[in-house]
C-alpha cells in the first residue's frame, strides 16, 4: 500500500523535532542547572513549543492553502510593521546584539521568523499572478526585488544577517524558477556579493567572523572561540559517538550548544551515525517536499511549496556550514534541532501549508 505523501512529510519532522527536543536538554543541562538551578529549563520550554508547534501544523494542514493568496497583502503589511515595531527602543527587546524580538515575559518573538512565511506567500501569489510579466526585468522582477531589499534592509538594521540571506536567497530562487532571464540573476549574484563584501567591511564583528573563519586559531578565545569548540565536539565523535549525555563540550566549552550549534553536540553525541540520519531526515523533508510540488497542479501551490521547503533546507545547509567550519558564523538556528520558539514554531507552520496543499490537491 503506498503511504500518502504528507503522512510520510508529517511524520519525519515529528520524528525530527522529538529528536532536537531530547538533545536540547543533552545540550543544556549542565548550562540550565548553573545558570538557572534547572537542568529541565530549556527542555520543558521546548517540549511546550514542539506540542504548540504539532496543533500549529495539523491546524494548518486543514485549512485550504489558497485562502492564503487571498489575504497576502494583509500577511504581508502586518509582517512589514511587526518588523518597524522591533526597531523601536522600548518595544523591540535587544538580545545578543540585536534588536530583533518582542519580548513578552520569559518568551521572545522575532518578526523576522514570521516574515520568511509572509513575504513567501506574498512571492508565490506575485509569481503565479505575473507569470507573463516575469520574462520583463522592469514589468516583473523590479517590483518585488524593491519589496524584498525593502524587507532585508529592515532585518539587516536590527541586525540579523543570517535570516536576512536566508530570506533573500529563498525569494530569489523562487523567481529564479518563474522563467525569469538568466542574465538578470548573473546581475543580481555581482551586485549582491558586493553588497555582502561592504556589510562585512562596515560591521568590525563580521569582518572578525570572517578572520576567525579563514583561521580561528588567530583569535582563539574570541572571535574563532565557537569554531575552535565546534570542531573540538565534532572530531571525537567517530562512528558511533561517545554516547547520549555524554558530550564533554556542554561543559560551558561550547556556548549555549543548545541553539546554533546543537548539531555538534549531536555528533559529538551519536557520531557519523547522528550526522547521516540528522542529514538523511532533512533531505526526506525537502524530497517528499519537492514530490508535492511537481504533484500540485496550482501555479500558487507550487511556489508556495517550493519557498517553504527551500527555505528549511537552505537555513538547515547553512547552519551545518557553519558548525563544521565550511563558512563564517551566521547565527541561523537549525530547523527542527535548535532551542527557540520562534524557529521551531515558523517552521511547523510552514510545513503545516505544505500539507495543506498536499491535501487540497
Amino acid at each position: 500500500m503506498k503511504i500518502p505523501l504528507d503522512k510520510i512529510l508529517k511524520t519525519i519532522v515529528i520524528i525530527l523535532a522529538s529528536f532536537g527536543t531530547i538533545m536540547i536538554y543533552s545540550a543544556s543541562s549542565i548550562w540550565a542547572e548553573y545558570k538557572f538551578g534547572n537542568e529541565y529549563k530549556f527542555f520543558f520550554s521546548q517540549v511546550i513549543f514542539l506540542a504548540v508547534g504539532i496543533a500549529i501544523m495539523t491546524i494548518l494542514s486543514k485549512i485550504d492553502y489558497r485562502i492564503y493568496s487571498k489575504h497576502a497583502n494583509k500577511i504581508l503589511l502586518i509582517c512589514l510593521t511587526l518588523l518597524i515595531l522591533v526597531l523601536i527602543p522600548g518595544i523591540g527587546t535587544v538580545r545578543n546584539g540585536s534588536r530583533s524580538w518582542f519580548g513578552i515575559g520569559g518568551l521572545g518573538i522575532q518578526p523576522s521568523e514570521l516574515s520568511k512565511i509572509g513575504l513567501i506567500i506574498f512571492t508565490a501569489k506575485y509569481l503565479s499572478k505575473n507569470e507573463k510579466d516575469m520574462r520583463s526585468i522592469k514589468l516583473g522582477i523590479l517590483p518585488i526585488m524593491g519589496i524584498i531589499i525593502l524587507f532585508f534592509g529592515l532585518i539587516m538594521l536590527e541586525p540579523d544577517f543570517g535570516t536576512g540571506m536566508v530570506i533573500t536567497l529563498t525569494l530569489v530562487v523562487m523567481i529564479f524558477i518563474s522563467e525569469s532571464k538568466i542574465s538578470f540573476f548573473i546581475g543580481c549574484g555581482i551586485v549582491g556579493l558586493l553588497g555582502i563584501v561592504a556589510l562585512i567591511i562596515v560591521a568590525p564583528y563580521r569582518m572578525a567572523r570572517i578572520i576567525s573563519f579563514i583561521n580561528p586559531w588567530v583569535d582563539p578565545l574570541g572571535s574563532g572561540f565557537q569554531i575552535i569548540q565546534s570542531l573540538y565536539a565534532i572530531g571525537p565523535g567517530g562512528l558511533l559517538g561517545m554516547g547520549f549525555m555524554k558530550s564533554r563540550q556542554k561543559y560551558f566549552y561550547l556556548p549555549e550548544p543548545q541553539t546554533d550549534f546543537i548539531f555538534s553536540i549531536i555528533s559529538e553525541e551519536f557520531g557519523f551515525l547522528g550526522v547521516l540520519l540528522v542529514s538523511i531526515s532533512f533531505f526526506s523533508i525537502f524530497y517528499t517536499s519537492l514530490k508535492i510540488f511537481f504533484k500540485t497542479k496550482d501555479l500558487f501551490g507550487k511556489y508556495l511549496v517550493f519557498g517553504l521547503s527551500f527555505g528549511i533546507i537552505l537555513q538547515a545547509i547553512l547552519n551545518l556550514a557553519v558548525v563544521v567550519g565550511l563558512v563564517p558564523v551566521t547565527g541561523v538556528t537549525l530547523p527542527f534541532l535548535s532551542y527557540g520558539g520562534s524557529s521551531l514554531l515558523v517552521s511547523m507552520a510552514s510545513i503545516g501549508i505544505i500539507l495543506s496543499v498536499s491535501k487540497h490537491q
